[in-house]
């Protein structure tokens, strides 16, 4: 496939000619990659299959859930403790690391939530997410009526109240959503609208100023829309789109285009050094090396794991990237 530079800086990410190479196929379609760092491999699910696969160079694809209850977006939190959007139950939940699963959120005022979609966890821990209704479609998830009204983008305090954080009639189906670097900006794209909203988080996680980022991320030519999509360390927007995947500058102009065999329908940042983005595009799971690593999430340097032998080990709080080999020191 050909990359394409509309500015210049677009080859300080990526080589223009970087190959994008298929890991693995064979799926009915693919989403929610998460690199796990400690144990060095992707995680992905197959949304139609219910299904949760991971994936490592060593071991190819194995299958770690099935049924998934249709999960779609996953994160990790600082702890290494997986978040899952499920789109047949219509919640966002914790897997604890020794097994225990939590239901972190199930309803608003009352009525089901629509069916959770991607996630992305803040550094003082509160989990945001969006909810349009895709899983209550047939394949995607399972057909049912819808309780709410709207699709809307929610936050997960630490104290563990729901919090919707935008006006009901902003979106039609909010998808995607990542952080900036520094988390003063939140960035959340429409696939029916076709565009990217960012908003100005404040310090105690609301949003304010919502204004259009990108808009017009569509093509009356090739299949893709906006759904995935990830900030990297310098701030830059990656986001699903029409021919694979548009990184746009932090102004909102477009700098170029990722080309991908297949429609993409998310992407997630891994490997040893973090600049190997994967891509889980319809049937298959894609990877392609980059330049730059992503945004410094907090579960690339938890606040504190379990070495080998039992004891606690406390890390650095503010995020940095780290290789697996520093998780074992």
């Amino acid at each position: 496939m050909v990359h394409v530079a509309v500015d210049s800086a677009f080859a300080d990410l990526v080589d223009l000619d970087a190959p994008v190479t298929q890991i693995a196929t064979g799926f009915k379609f693919t989403e929610g990659p998460i690199w796990r760092p400690l144990d060095n491999y992707l995680l992905f699910s197959d949304m139609p299959g219910d299904v949760r696969r991971r994936w490592d160079a060593a071991q190819g694809v194995v299958e770690v859930r099935r049924p998934s209850n249709k999960c779609n977006g996953m994160t990790y939190d600082a702890d290494l403790n997986l978040i899952v959007c499920e789109h047949a139950t219509s919640l966002v939940v914790r897997e604890w690391r020794d097994g225990r699963r939590e239901s972190l959120a199930s309803h608003f005022e009352g009525k089901e939530l629509n069916s959770p979609n991607d996630v992305c966890v803040r550094s003082d821990g509160s989990i945001y997410f969006t909810d349009p209704w895709y899983g209550r479609m047939k394949g995607f998830g399972v057909e049912r009526p819808r309780q709410l009204g709207f699709q809307g983008v929610y936050r997960v305090r630490t104290d563990g109240v729901l919090q919707l954080l935008v006006e009901r009639d902003l979106f039609e189906q909010p998808n995607g959503l990542c952080f900036s670097p520094d988390e003063t900006r939140l960035y959340v794209n429409d696939s029916e609208q076709a565009l990217i909203r960012v908003f100005a988080v404040a310090a105690q996680g609301s949003l304010s100023k919502g204004e259009v980022f990108a808009s017009g991320i569509h093509s009356d030519t090739e299949p893709g829309a906006p759904d995935g999509m990830k900030c990297d360390e310098a701030g830059h927007i990656w986001v699903t789109a029409p021919g694979g995947v548009w990184v746009y500058m932090t102004s909102g102009q477009l700098m170029g285009k990722l080309g991908v065999p297949e429609p993409v329908g998310n992407l997630a940042w891994g490997g040893e050094d973090f600049r190997t983005l994967f891509l889980t595009a319809s049937r298959s799971v894609y990877a392609v090396r980059t330049k730059v690593a992503p945004r410094p999430e907090p579960y690339m340097s938890p606040k504190g794991i379990e070495r080998q032998d039992g004891g606690p080990r406390q890390m650095a709080a503010t995020p940095a990237l780290l290789s697996p080999a520093r998780w074992r020191e």
